[in-house]
């Protein structure tokens, strides 16, 4: 892996742009930036993710930055292990790594091939690309690889949104920063991609030779499939195992004036002898006296914003959805039609940037007008937490790409709107 990522960053220098003849002038209103179809230049085009994300952002922008094209995940895939070496066509347990990097082909499968070829054909005139995928690692990389598979030698932009309502996507074109400063994001998509497929390919061969014995089937053996495996394994290997131990446990009914109430007396290391329960039984039979009781202030800090697996283990926990239903809901209410209202759901930290402190006010307030948190208390001004044990640290965020999921600020007036709020409970009535 340390080979590979300083391999994968060996990337072209690309000048700073200057995109301000691309941007709203004073006065000039997005209306009419966006009834004007002279507004596009014909020499740069955008590049989306996918469909549903290039229909968002041709309704924020119209054409003001060029063509808005999709992609469609991954329009390339690695070669195969025979296709760089014909020697590695026969199964053995070696090491398929080549002296370089796997090179990439066409993928195909669904509407690919065409929007590969509406690409292609655009970046032969295009001098200027704005890469509007995904804000993640392999967002950078689902862009990136087509530029770099057809050596395209003109001006990168890269334009990164966590929210995809048409406020953000415009406001994310207007700071667009050169793409070389997300080489290192690459590199680290491609060392991933590479590493998976020499690693996954050799194991799972080596695996297949030697522990298959002749048997006409595969062992898979993979970066996330394996370890997965692995635990299930461990736990279902623990319930197996399991020998039932029966332990006692003591409850006393005690009277006082008002009533009474039943006391449960469980120590950390459980009575397993009926001998010591008896015991304890005996020495608190009828007893009377005053009851000791003791009462402490705690404090408890508010809980961690949500990064996918912590929303996905809290909606399994309520809701009982598999981490597949949450990841499908979470995505509608970021990019489905008519939605917006949530942030990139695939985030990887808990943290939020200290320049969104701005925002908490009206976010606080567009939460308030729902049932959920409208009788909730709320200091005024909102009390901002900061640093590793609250919400805005901008250290946390270091070698993420996108922070922790909330509220599109830009859409959250939004939840007040009874038609609104309707649609939003069809797509998903346990979030709403």
């Amino acid at each position: 892996m340390e080979k590979l990522a300083p391999e994968a960053a060996r990337r072209r220098d690309i000048k700073r742009p200057d995109p301000a003849a691309n941007r709203v002038v004073p006065g000039e209103s997005w209306d009419a930036v966006l009834a004007d179809p002279r507004a596009g230049l014909a020499d740069q085009i955008v590049i989306t993710e996918k469909t549903s994300q290039a229909k968002d952002v041709r309704a924020a922008i119209g054409s003001r930055y060029g063509d808005v094209l999709p992609a469609e995940g991954h329009l390339f895939d690695l070669l195969e292990p025979e296709e760089v070496v014909p020697a590695w066509k026969r199964w053995s347990p070696i090491l398929l790594r080549p002296e370089a990097l796997y090179g990439t082909r066409p993928a195909e499968g669904g509407n690919k091939a065409a929007k590969l070829k509406a690409i292609r054909e655009a970046l032969r005139t295009a001098k200027r690309v704005w890469l509007a995928t995904d804000c993640d690692r392999e967002g950078q990389l689902i862009g990136q690889e087509i530029l770099e598979h057809y050596e395209y030698h003109g001006q990168v932009m890269r334009v990164l949104f966590t929210a995809q309502d048409s406020q953000t996507i415009r406001d994310a074109f207007g700071r667009a920063k050169p793409n070389i400063e997300y080489a290192r994001l690459y590199a680290a998509a491609v060392a991933r991609r590479q590493a998976d497929q020499i690693y996954n390919l050799s194991l799972t061969r080596a695996a297949t030779v030697i522990l298959g014995q002749g048997a006409r089937r595969v062992i898979g053996v993979g970066r996330v499939k394996t370890p997965t495996l692995a635990i299930v394994c461990k736990r279902e290997l623990e319930i197996r195992n399991f020998a039932p131990l029966a332990y006692f446990e003591t409850v006393a009914t005690a009277k006082v004036a008002d009533g009474q109430f039943q006391m449960r007396h469980a120590p950390q290391d459980r009575i397993v002898k009926r001998e010591r329960a008896e015991a304890v039984v005996k020495a608190a039979e009828g007893f009377e006296g005053a009851l000791a009781v003791r009462v402490e202030d705690k404090r408890q800090g508010p809980p961690k914003l949500h990064d996918l697996p912590s929303l996905q283990k809290l909606c399994g926990s309520r809701f009982g959805w598999s981490a597949s239903k949450t990841l499908d809901v979470a995505q509608e209410l970021y990019d489905g039609q008519g939605k917006k209202i949530v942030t990139y759901p695939r985030a990887e930290v808990r943290y939020l940037p200290q320049i969104l402190i701005s925002d908490v006010p009206r976010i606080i307030a567009g939460l308030r007008v729902g049932q959920s948190f409208g009788a909730f208390p709320v200091p005024e001004p909102p009390m901002i937490r900061r640093g590793a044990s609250g919400t805005f640290y901008d250290k946390g965020l270091e070698g993420a790409s996108h922070h922790a999921v909330i509220p599109n600020v830009n859409t959250i007036d939004k939840l007040a709107d009874k038609s609104y709020a309707a649609v939003t409970r069809k797509a998903s009535p346990h979030c709403s």
